[in-house]
């Protein structure tokens, strides 16, 4: 059954919002909020590129890029002293020469484990540990703002909306992203089956060639722009969750994080043009569940790690920086002696950014979104005043 907020959203998808009779209530907020869900675990390391870091190219090894050119390993632009962006992130580049684009590196929550399935529930929750709650940190904060409504552009409602009435869910028809998440799923449950995750990673492996060929990555493009068109109108919702698997890249990874970032780049560039005017008051999220190991493993990809990057963009965002309290790649100074050491906690990041965004009391954000997490002082000084 089709109910009316599932057909205004629909409209609002495809330009078409002037029903007559018919409408979203006014939002009181003229600010944005994108979140784009990575699914996997994005190697930080890889998207955002430590070059001038002493130890960078003995531990990653054949994973190691540099700034210049691209060649076949995909390369990297330079953004300063110390850090480059992975060459398929073009259009993130350019945003972040004009200022509207900024990273933060060596972020990690307060898990520390290297479950899927629990990092993306501390993600999503808002929660200091696995499933203590059943809603979302978005959901809790939709109560928070005048007239707030928020949309999930995917199949099912993401446990980081749930909690609030005021949520939708939209996907096009035809969208096999939903697909795409139950196979990362069901492989997660052969991790500790010797025989079966074995095969099951070859079969995945054929499946992920195929459809890395023959996709494109237009989805998540698409995507991005029906959460755009959403936003854009003066009387949409302020908030859409984007959600895009397959960035658990155990094997072969220079080529597919090379395509899977160049999809990302295409869905912030079509986020862009889809906001149109409100891109000015526009933040885009960009967060993963954790980070990837520093070194390389056997099939030329990186196993489950702890700490990545969280990229911010929009007209919102004082960026042209990367903001980072660097840890280094020596071997003594990795977490557990294999990954990126967190040095930014996620929450104390999404609370500060989130409560200057909308206007809100930081310790009230941060009890509020974020309840357990020992956030102190929220961040501040990421966005435009």
């Amino acid at each position: 059954m089709i109910d009316r907020r599932s057909l205004l959203l629909a409209a609002a998808a495809h330009g078409a919002l002037l029903l007559p009779g018919i409408g979203f209530a006014r939002a009181e907020t003229e600010r944005r909020l994108v979140v784009l869900l990575l699914r996997g675990a994005l190697d930080g390391l890889h998207a955002v590129v430590p070059y001038a870091e002493p130890a960078y190219m003995a531990a990653r090894r054949q994973l190691a890029l540099s700034p210049g050119s691209p060649g076949s390993d995909g390369g990297a632009v330079k953004l300063d002293g110390l850090f480059a962006l992975h060459a398929s992130l073009a259009h993130t580049a350019a945003l972040y020469a004009r200022g509207e684009a900024l990273i933060v590196h060596a972020v990690a929550s307060p898990y520390r484990g290297r479950s899927h399935f629990d990092g993306q529930n501390i993600l999503e929750s808002g929660a200091s540990r696995a499933y203590a709650r059943r809603d979302g940190w978005i959901g809790r904060l939709l109560p928070l703002l005048s007239g707030g409504r928020a949309v999930a552009v995917a199949p099912a409602l993401p446990l980081v909306l749930q909690g609030s009435p005021d949520v939708v869910s939209y996907v096009p028809s035809g969208s096999d992203d939903a697909s795409e998440g139950l196979l990362e799923r069901v492989g997660q449950l052969y991790d500790d089956d010797a025989l079966l995750h074995g095969l099951w990673t070859e079969a995945m492996k054929i499946q992920r060639l195929a459809g890395d060929a023959g996709d494109g990555g237009r989805q998540l493009e698409q995507l991005a722009t029906i959460a755009g068109r959403l936003l854009s109108g003066s009387r949409g919702p302020r908030i859409a969750v984007v959600e895009s698997h397959g960035w658990d890249t155990h094997t072969n990874q220079v080529v597919r994080l090379a395509r899977k970032l160049g999809t990302l780049d295409a869905a912030i560039a079509a986020l862009e043009t889809a906001l149109g005017a409100s891109w000015a008051d526009s933040l885009v999220l960009v967060v993963t569940e954790f980070g990837r190991t520093v070194e390389t493993n056997g099939t030329g990809g990186t196993d489950h790690g702890t700490a990545s990057a969280v990229l911010m963009a929009g007209g919102a965002v004082r960026g042209g920086r990367v903001v980072a309290d660097w840890p280094g790649l020596a071997r003594p100074a990795l977490f557990d002696g294999r990954d990126l050491r967190p040095t930014t906690d996620l929450h104390w990041l999404l609370a500060g950014v989130i409560s200057d965004h909308f206007a809100l009391d930081p310790a009230l954000a941060a009890r509020s979104l974020f309840p357990g997490s020992r956030i102190g002082r929220a961040a501040s000084g990421l966005l435009r005043s």
